[in-house]
Order: structure tokens, then sequence, then C-alpha cells
């Protein structure tokens, strides 16, 4: 068995061929699948950026501007933050840091627990995290002008999150050691 990666003359489009000895030729589904999801990630926070942009925002970042959208309405300790999202490539306590510089977000000691810091939004986080709420309703509005409705994101959550549930297994000595198991 041979891998080949297939890569698009305008390098839009990555396909992993598997050549069986028989000759027969296969597209990896799989890889595919996980390549498609790291590009998204990546078109995303540029459209995230994009946005930032052409509203003059320049004093923050479209990673710290996602971790800002995850505090949303609630107050909460960089701890609890960082478990809401997955901030690859990502300091939080960094972002969050920042974030407090430049008056997106407020933090103060916890009353219970003198070692933990919550953070939750300021006026001024506040008024970006509806910024980025009207980004995704607008989205959300163009994906059903083209098509894209609530029952094929709902089809596409569900594949993800059985994805997301076995990658964690495959990572955890006591998770499941096959996707033969009944919860898949």
């Amino acid at each position: 068995m041979q891998n080949v990666l297939g890569v698009s003359p305008d390098f839009s489009v990555f396909n992993v061929y598997i050549f069986y000895p028989k000759g027969a030729l296969m597209t990896s589904q799989y890889f595919e699948s996980i390549q498609l999801i790291e590009r998204l990630h990546r078109y995303f926070l540029d459209v995230v950026k994009t946005e930032l942009d052409r509203k003059g925002i320049q004093d923050i970042n479209n990673v710290q501007a996602m971790i800002l959208h995850n505090v949303g309405r609630d107050e909460m300790t960089v701890g609890e933050l960082t478990l809401r999202g997955y901030y690859l490539g990502s300091n939080v306590s960094y972002n969050v840091k920042k974030m407090t510089e430049n008056n997106y977000i407020a933090q103060e000691r916890s009353v219970h627990d003198k070692r933990s810091i919550r953070v939750k939004l300021t006026d001024k986080g506040a008024d970006l995290h509806r910024l980025l709420d009207e980004m995704f309703t607008r989205h959300e509005d163009k994906l059903k002008a083209i098509g894209i409705e609530d029952p094929d994101l709902v089809d596409l959550n569900h594949t993800m999150k059985q994805l997301e549930r076995f990658w964690a297994s495959q990572t955890s000595f006591s998770g499941l050691t096959s996707l033969d198991d009944e919860d898949f």
C-alpha cells in the first residue's frame, strides 16, 4: 500500500489516495475529513479577521475574538474558558491578559478561592460579542440561501461529535478501544 498526496493546480484541494496492491485507487475519506476540518477552522478564523477589519477593530485578533465570544454573558475562570473552546496554538492566559489590557474583559479574583481569577465581558467586550452574533446570523441566512439548512448542519454536527468522541477515546487509556462499541 502506498499513499500519494494529490494537489489541485490552485492548491485549494488536497486529496490523499491509497494505492492498494491490485492497483485499485481509493480516496481516504477519513484523512480527507481531517484535512477539511483543519482547513475549515483556518478559513473561519480568516472570516472572523475579515469581519474585524471591516469594522475597523484592530486591538483584538480573531482567536481572541472567539475566546471573547465563548465568555459570552457568563462569568468564569480561565480554566473553565479553556475547557469551552479549542484554541489551537494559542495561550488562553496570554490572550485574556491582552483582552484585559484592551478593555474587552474584566478580571477579578474569586471571593471563594484567591488563586482563581474570574473573567467577564466589559461593555466593549459585550459590543464585540453582539457584532459576532450578528455575523453568525448573517452567515446562517446566507447558508440557507445556498441550500444548506439546519438539518444539514445537525447531521454534520452529529458526525463531528462522533469523531470528537472517537479521538478523545484514542487519547485516553480508559477510553474505547474501537468503533465496535455500542456508543458509536
